[in-house]
């Protein structure tokens, strides 16, 4: 993420002044949280109406598949390359342009007269999301003084998941009562809030910043990506998984070579980092496929409103948003392994569990232990892997490190939306069919779970005991968004420690 780094650092024209007290602070406080809680509400609330959207445009199951990649596709493409725009153009003009830009792509969506139409729309909202996501974090980061930066962060990500925690009871009344239009509707008057709010928002920029963005690279990795996914929606495309993987070497050659690259290669020289973004791929692939297929089961297949559907997986929400904090507490204390190891463990069981949603089953039997035990397993890694891939790298990378990180689990969940119909033969419009969705349903759990497995098994052998002493602290406490990691600015804090139990794979030299 070409130039993130610098928005972790002191801000080069003196914008850092103020702090969580002060009008001002409280104004860019609100205007972040609000900024990306209106991505982090996209991330929940659009699954949701997914079966209504199908019957409203009869597409098949594909269609809904590229309704949902199609947002994750520019997102995960270009959200590298977002991060450091502001840096270069002004964070509180980039972050305008980020709102701007969501809430027109969203007024598309709401209005789209069909299928093709809605997917275009969700790509350009991506691309709004990929200003908004890191612009948001770098607008706190060069606004607020060094000592209140670690609480603003802390604060951000906080409330930033209310906006989660809000988007099942939101989506399912907007689409069971005015329609599921205004699931993208509602962006409207939310940005304006947050536009009014940035009008109090000082401007500041990297002057030191230089250099051309690397452009080609993000349309080269969005183009692979978008080879990729194609080729296993609409499966077999050789031709496109041909050109997918092509256009992903260049992408590499081109980072390679290139003097600001959007995704600096050096980073993964870190063997500890690398493990950790492979637990990141497994994990979220499988958080990915889970949450594509359950709204559609319990709709489809057990007869739920969209409001029920919705509200089903609250629970995982919910445990995220009060034991995420002390899930990090207890891995600073006793090491990343052991948490990284069981927690996905523990997924996967609530996984399984998860397989027994059938037609006709309770929710209180059935679905509530599964969601349960699943966002029990994941409050207990995802702070950890945080700390871990934080800690991996050099402390002047942790912002890139992050960012990656951060990119790498929104990959996970494009292919594992892309590949699990195919995996589990669900195809055409047979997502309409109670029978046909149950039993790809309970295939889609069992390939989830073992998809945390394999995490759990990567994070034991490759995840050290503990951490460098001087490795940063996480400055996100509290995360309970599910799409993706927090992103973190690269907390100059050090993380507390024995000395000289510095963690396996130590530092790389970014």
């Amino acid at each position: 993420m070409a130039g993130h780094e610098e928005a972790a650092g002191e801000p080069r024209d003196g914008a850092g002044r103020l702090t969580t007290a002060s009008p001002t602070g409280r104004r860019v406080l609100g205007s972040a949280v609000l900024g990306s809680g209106m991505a982090m509400l996209d991330g929940t609330i659009v699954t949701v109406a997914l079966p209504r959207v199908g019957d409203d445009f009869g597409v098949p199951i594909s269609g809904l598949q590229w309704i949902l990649n199609a947002y994750m596709l520019t997102l995960a493409g270009l959200i590298l390359l977002g991060g450091g725009l502001g840096d270069r153009f002004g964070r509180r003009r980039v972050f305008v342009w980020g709102v701007v830009w969501f809430a027109v792509a969203s007024v598309l969506c709401g209005l789209a007269p069909s299928a093709p139409a809605l997917i275009a729309a969700r790509a350009l909202q991506g691309v709004g999301g990929a200003l908004l996501t890191p612009g948001s974090l770098a607008l706190i980061q060069s606004s607020f003084a060094r000592d209140q930066r670690a609480k603003a962060v802390g604060l951000w990500s906080g409330l930033g998941g209310v906006a989660t925690a809000l988007g099942p009871f939101l989506g399912g009344w907007l689409v069971d009562g005015p329609g599921w239009r205004w699931i993208f509707l509602i962006n409207v008057p939310l940005a304006a809030a947050v536009l009014l709010l940035t009008r109090a928002v000082p401007e500041s920029r990297d002057w030191a910043a230089s250099g051309r963005f690397d452009v080609p690279g993000a349309v080269l990795a969005a183009l692979s990506l978008g080879g990729v996914t194609f080729a296993l929606i609409n499966a077999p495309a050789l031709w496109a998984l041909a050109g997918g993987l092509l256009l992903g070497a260049a992408f590499v050659r081109r980072e390679r070579r290139a003097a600001r690259p959007m995704l600096p290669l050096g980073v993964f020289r870190s063997r500890l980092f690398t493990a950790a973004n492979a637990v990141t791929l497994c994990l979220y692939a499988a958080i990915g496929g889970v949450f594509f297929l359950l709204p559609t089961q319990l709709q489809n297949g057990l007869g739920y409103d969209a409001l029920t559907a919705g509200v089903a997986s609250l629970p995982v929400t919910l445990l995220l948003t009060v034991l995420s904090g002390p899930a990090g507490a207890l891995s600073h204390r006793i090491g990343p392994r052991l948490p990284l190891t069981l927690g996905p463990l523990v997924a996967a069981v609530g996984l399984v569990l998860l397989h027994r949603v059938r037609p006709g089953g309770s929710y209180w039997t059935d679905v509530f232990p599964g969601v349960l035990v699943q966002g029990l397993g994941m409050s207990l890694f995802v702070a950890p892997l945080t700390a871990t891939v934080l800690a991996s790298v050099e402390v002047r990378r942790a912002g890139v490190a992050s960012g990656v990180n951060n990119a790498a689990a929104r990959v996970a969940q494009l292919v594992a939306v892309a590949a699990l119909p195919l995996a589990t033969g669900l195809s055409a419009d047979q997502y309409r069919s109670a029978e046909a969705v149950d039993r790809a349903f309970g295939r889609a759990v069992l390939l989830c779970a073992g998809l945390m497995l394999l995490g759990a098994l990567i994070a034991w052998f490759a995840v050290p005991g503990r951490l460098a002493p001087h490795a940063p602290e996480p400055q996100c406490t509290r995360h309970c968004a599910v799409g993706a990691p927090p992103l973190e600015p690269g907390g100059r804090r050090p993380a507390a420690g024995p000395p000289g139990r510095a963690g396996g794979g130590g530092t790389g030299d970014g």
